[in-house]
């Protein structure tokens, strides 16, 4: 479990410690904020890709040998980044550095090889909760790195962890799936198993959109901070840290009561918890009130709602089908990055200086709502299913008498 928790919290690392430095960046390459959004997106755009793959060829050829893959191609791409001197090479880096995401998608696959549903649950609410401690600490360690070594100092950040995690990876983590006796063919063609199942949808689509709710916040906080609210790099690091204390808050309470709970109420607080506040944000900003307290204070109850959602919602999209944990896993996490590009780049394109204060807890609004409503869907098929399964068992029961 500490492994898979210092595997996930590379890939935090590497979706944030280098945001306070991205005007910095834009400056450094001559390019505007709005293609620099794309180390954001674009890394969020190729993870998805990768997501799809990923999961089946984890069923086929195991967890381990893609987890190691997915760090050296990181570890390597990162070298790329460091190289680059021209913007367009340094995004196509940038992109491939979205292999590390790999350990994110499999550790869930992993947890799930070795529990039952509501116990996995509870275990990915721990390896997460380990992993948010990384967006706490990420923008701001990233934000005085940039201001006393300069931007490109948070990439050999992130080599340095990168190789010392795949050293680690290769000598403590063992194999936990039962490997397929399907070809990687057959293995994609279970997709469609997955994709007609609405307790698959219901899941994948609340975690998603709460994820897309943190990554409009990933796409405009930066642009805030900076032009908005006047900030520095190591000043804005600090604001930054706020989604991070309530993801932690979040996963924490995951992990204490989650198996007692149930996943279904679980995602449930989140996706209540996480819409409320940001409407209180949204609310508070319109009516004059949204200086740095309230656009960041409220991303605590924005992170919080994620940790009470994203593991939970995760734990019962690859328990639908348990055989096929990681296809699942796979697939789930290209939608939720895929989610999570769509609302970056759309942040990243939308926000300005005047509308920066109620454009991004908007967008974090309707992705909030959406997500409800996906946990009500959910909510409603699952009840649906367990009365269809007692009206079975009751007339079973009838033709056995």
């Amino acid at each position: 479990i500490a492994t898979l928790v210092l595997l996930t919290g590379l890939g935090a690392l590497a979706m944030n410690v280098f945001l306070p430095s991205l005007p910095k960046m834009a400056e450094w390459y001559a390019a505007p904020y709005a293609l620099m959004q794309l180390t954001v997106a674009g890394f969020l755009a190729t993870n998805a890709v990768m997501q799809i793959f990923i999961g089946p060829l984890s069923d086929k050829f195991g967890r381990r040998p893609m987890i190691l893959a997915g760090v050296l191609v990181f570890c390597l791409a990162t070298v790329g980044c460091l190289l680059a001197e021209n913007v367009y090479v340094f995004l196509f880096f940038r992109m491939m550095q979205a292999a590390v995401a790999v350990g994110f998608a499999l550790s869930r696959a992993v947890v799930r090889d070795m529990f039952p549903p509501d116990k996995a649950a509870s275990m990915m609410g721990y390896v997460t909760m380990g992993m948010s401690l990384v967006p706490m600490v990420a923008p701001a360690v990233g934000g005085l790195i940039d201001e006393t070594l300069g931007w490109r100092a948070s990439f050999w950040l992130m080599l340095i962890l990168g190789v010392l995690i795949l050293v680690l990876v290769w000598a403590d983590l063992g194999e936990t799936a039962q490997k397929s006796d399907r070809t990687v063919l057959g293995q994609f063609r279970e997709y469609p198993e997955l994709l007609t199942s609405p307790r698959f949808w219901g899941y994948c689509l609340a975690c998603a959109f709460s994820s897309g709710a943190f990554f409009a916040f990933l796409g405009g906080a930066p642009y805030v901070g900076s032009e908005v609210f006047g900030m520095t790099p190591a000043e804005f690091g600090i604001w930054a840290a706020r989604p991070g204390i309530g993801y932690f808050i979040g996963n924490f309470l995951t992990g204490l009561i989650a198996a007692r709970v149930g996943v279904n109420r679980m995602v449930m607080a989140g996706s209540l918890t996480l819409a409320c506040g940001m409407a209180g944000a949204l609310i508070l900003g319109w009516l004059g009130f949204g200086g740095p307290e309230v656009f960041f204070g409220a991303m605590i109850l924005s992170g919080m709602g994620n940790g009470l959602t994203s593991p939970n919602a995760t734990a019962g999209a690859v328990s639908v089908r348990p055989h096929l944990a990681g296809s699942a896993s796979g697939l789930s996490s290209a939608l939720i990055v895929g989610m999570g590009a769509v609302t970056t780049t759309l942040t990243g394109a939308l926000v300005t200086e005047e509308n920066g204060l109620l454009l991004v807890p908007g967008l974090m609004v309707a992705a909030s709502v959406l997500g409800l409503l996906a946990a009500l869907y959910v909510r409603r098929v699952n009840r649906q299913e367990a009365a269809l399964a007692a009206a079975r068992a009751e007339t079973c029961a009838q033709a056995a008498e």
